[in-house]
C-alpha cells in the first residue's frame, strides 16, 4: 500500500470519539434523529423519488424516474452518513437496512459498472437516450458520491458488498475516460469524483484510480468556450480567482487538493493558494458562507465582452456581499470546508483550521434546525417583512426541499466530524477541533497515542487535555487567530503565552500530565471592509468562535 498524502504536511485520524459537550450533542442528533428521519424521507415513493429511483431502475416495480437528476449522489450521501456512524458505534439494524438498500443498488448497476438511474430509467422505457450526453445530467458527480460512500463504508464495516459496485462503477469510468475528447470535456461538472477516486486509490492502493482523478482533472483543460459557472473559461492552472458556482467551484478545489497531496504537482498548489486568498480576502461572508449571488454576470463589467458568461448560486464580483438576498448554499460551505481542511493538511497552517472551525460553528449548523428536521439551501444573512424581492428558495427551514443535496451533505459532515478533530504528523499531534472527546491513535512511525478533552467550548475556553500514554511526542495546540493569543499550562506549571498559530508543546510525557488551554472570549464587534457596501455603518457580533444573530421581535 502506498503511503497517504506524501505531499502533505499532516495526516487525519479517525479514531477520536466525542464524549460530551457541544459536537458531541450534535454527533447524537446526527445519530438518533437527522440520519433515522432523513432515512425515512429518502426511502418513501410519493413525490420525489430517491430509494425508490434504484428500485425502477433496477426493474422492481414499474415508473418513471422523480425528482432531480442529482437525486442518485443525494441519496449517496445519506449513505455515507449512516455508514460512518457505524464506525463509531456498530448498529445491527442500521447495519442490516444498509445491506439490503446496498443489494438494491448493486442489482440495479449495469453489467458494465453505469449507474446512474433517471438515464437508465429512461433506457430501459425504450428511450433513445445517450450516456454522458449532457454534463447537466450529473452523471459523474453521482458516480462520486457512490465512490465516496462505499470507501466510508468499507472502512466502517469492512464489509466489500458497496466497495464492489463503486470498483465496478470506477472500472466504467477509467474505460469510458480512458483518452478524453473536447465533448466529454464538460462532464467534471460538480466534481465530487476527484475527492472520490483519490480516496479509493488511498484504499485500495490501486494506482489506475488516482490516474483517472489526475487525467478527469486535466480533461477541463480540453473545454472550449466554456464559462465561469464551471470554472472552464480558462484552464484550472491559470486561474487565480474564485468564480462561478461556489458548490462546484469548492468541490473542484478541494479534488485538485487532494490529487496534490498525491501526486506533488506544484502547478496545482499555486492557483489553489491564490483562490483561497481572492476568496478569503474579498468573496467570503463573516459567518464563513460563501456564494453570494443567485445569478449574475462573470467577469463583472469586462473590456471584452466575450468573456461575459452567466453564472448563478455563484461568488460575486470582489467585495459584493449582499445580505437580505444573499444565497449561500448550506452545501457551498461544506465545500469549503473540505477544501480548507485538505488545504490544512497539505500546508500544517493553521489558518485553514480556522475557517474549518468558523466555518462549522456559524455557516454549516445555520443549514439545520436545533431539532435536526428541517433545512435551510440558502443562508441569508438579514431578514425582512417584507423582503425587497421575490426570492426561489423559502426564508424558514423545510422538512423537504425540492433540490435536497445540503441535507444529507450536512448530515455526512456530522456523522464524520470526528475525523476532523485532531491531525498527526510525524512529531505529534495538531488538535484542530476542541470539544470532549477521546482520541485513540497512532504516529505515522507507529507509536501510539490517546488523549482524552474536556472543555465547556465554545461556552468558555478552558480547555483541558490529559495524556493517557507515555512517551517523547509534541502536541501542536491550534491558537485561533480571533483569539489572537492563548495562556498555556502543564500539571499546573507557570502560563505560558502562546501566539496565534499552533503552539507546540514538546516533552516526554507521563500518562496522567494535565494540559490546560485558556482561550480569552471577550465580545467582539467585527466591521466589515469598507468596500463591502451593503454592511458600511454596521458590525457584527461575535464571541470566541460564534457570530450572533440578533433578531427583532417577532422576526
Amino acid at each position: 500500500m502506498p503511503q497517504d498524502r506524501p505531499f502533505a504536511r499532516l495526516h487525519p485520524t479517525v479514531a477520536t470519539r466525542w464524549t460530551e459537550g457541544f459536537w458531541s450533542e450534535r454527533f447524537n442528533l446526527c445519530r438518533d434523529v437527522i440520519v433515522p428521519t432523513m432515512g425515512t424521507l429518502l426511502t418513501e415513493t410519493e413525490r420525489i423519488r430517491f430509494l425508490g429511483n434504484f428500485e425502477v431502475a433496477a426493474g422492481l416495480v414499474e415508473g418513471r424516474h422523480r425528482g432531480a437528476k442529482w437525486n442518485d449522489g443525494d441519496f449517496y450521501k445519506w449513505l455515507e452518513a449512516a455508514a460512518a456512524l457505524l464506525a463509531t458505534e456498530m448498529n445491527a439494524a442500521r447495519d442490516a437496512e444498509l445491506d439490503a438498500i446496498i443489494a438494491l443498488i448493486a442489482r440495479a448497476q449495469d453489467p458494465d459498472g453505469y449507474l446512474h438511474t433517471d438515464i437508465q430509467i429512461a433506457r430501459n422505457a425504450g428511450a433513445q437516450v445517450r450516456r454522458f450526453s449532457n454534463p447537466l445530467d450529473f452523471e459523474m458527480y453521482n458516480h462520486g458520491h457512490l465512490i465516496s460512500a462505499a470507501v466510508v463504508h468499507h472502512r466502517a464495516t469492512g464489509k466489500h458488498n458497496l466497495l464492489e459496485v463503486a470498483l465496478k462503477a470506477a472500472d466504467f469510468l477509467d474505460r469510458e475516460f480512458a483518452c478524453p475528447r473536447p465533448e466529454q470535456a464538460r462532464h467534471g461538472i460538480c466534481p465530487s469524483h476527484l475527492m472520490a477516486l483519490t480516496d479509493l486509490y488511498r484504499l485500495t492502493g490501486r494506482k489506475r484510480y488516482l490516474d483517472l482523478a489526475v487525467r478527469l482533472l486535466n480533461m477541463r483543460d480540453l473545454i472550449e468556450h466554456g464559462d465561469d459557472d464551471n470554472q472552464d473559461r480558462i484552464p484550472f492552472r491559470q486561474q487565480t480567482t474564485a468564480h462561478g458556482h461556489a458548490v462546484r467551484a469548492t468541490y473542484l478545489y478541494a479534488g485538485a487538493a487532494d490529487i496534490y497531496s498525491e501526486i506533488g504537482d506544484t502547478s496545482l498548489l499555486v492557483p489553489l493558494q491564490a483562490i483561497w486568498r481572492d476568496l478569503v480576502e474579498k468573496k467570503w461572508y463573516i459567518t464563513g458562507g460563501c456564494g453570494a449571488l443567485f445569478d449574475g454576470a462573470s467577469p463583472d463589467g469586462a473590456v471584452d465582452q466575450t468573456q461575459i458568461t452567466r453564472v448563478h448560486q455563484a461568488f460575486g464580483r470582489p467585495y459584493q456581499l449582499p445580505q437580505s438576498t444573499a444565497h449561500n448554499e448550506t452545501c457551498a460551505a461544506i465545500g469549503n470546508l473540505l477544501w480548507n481542511w485538505r488545504m490544512l493538511l497539505i500546508t500544517g497552517e493553521s489558518r485553514y483550521a480556522d475557517l474549518v472551525e468558523w466555518t462549522l460553528f456559524n455557516s454549516v449548523l445555520a443549514g439545520i434546525s436545533l431539532d435536526g428536521t428541517s433545512f435551510f439551501y440558502t443562508n441569508t444573512l438579514r431578514q425582512l417583512d417584507p423582503m425587497p424581492c421575490d426570492l426561489r428558495w423559502p426564508r424558514r427551514r423545510q422538512k423537504f426541499l425540492s433540490c435536497f443535496c445540503c441535507p444529507p451533505n450536512v448530515a455526512r459532515l456530522l456523522a464524520r466530524l470526528h475525523e476532523y478533530a485532531y491531525a498527526v504528523c510525524h512529531r505529534g499531534i495538531h488538535v484542530v477541533l476542541y470539544g470532549g472527546n477521546r482520541l485513540e491513535t497512532s504516529l505515522p512511525d507507529g507509536r501510539q497515542v490517546r488523549l482524552w478533552q474536556r472543555t465547556r467550548y465554545p461556552v468558555d475556553g478552558e480547555i483541558q487535555l490529559t495524556i493517557e500514554t507515555p512517551g517523547e511526542f509534541s502536541i501542536f495546540l491550534r491558537i485561533p487567530a480571533w483569539a489572537g493569543t492563548g495562556r498555556v499550562r502543564v500539571n499546573s506549571g507557570p502560563a505560558v503565552e502562546a501566539p496565534e498559530g499552533f503552539h507546540e508543546l514538546r516533552r516526554v510525557w507521563r500518562a496522567g500530565d494535565l494540559v490546560e488551554l485558556s482561550l480569552p472570549m471577550p465580545p467582539r464587534l467585527i466591521e466589515a471592509h469598507p468596500w463591502v457596501e451593503e454592511a458600511r455603518n454596521q458590525v457584527a457580533v461575535a464571541r470566541g468562535p460564534v457570530v450572533y444573530c440578533l433578531e427583532s421581535i417577532d422576526l
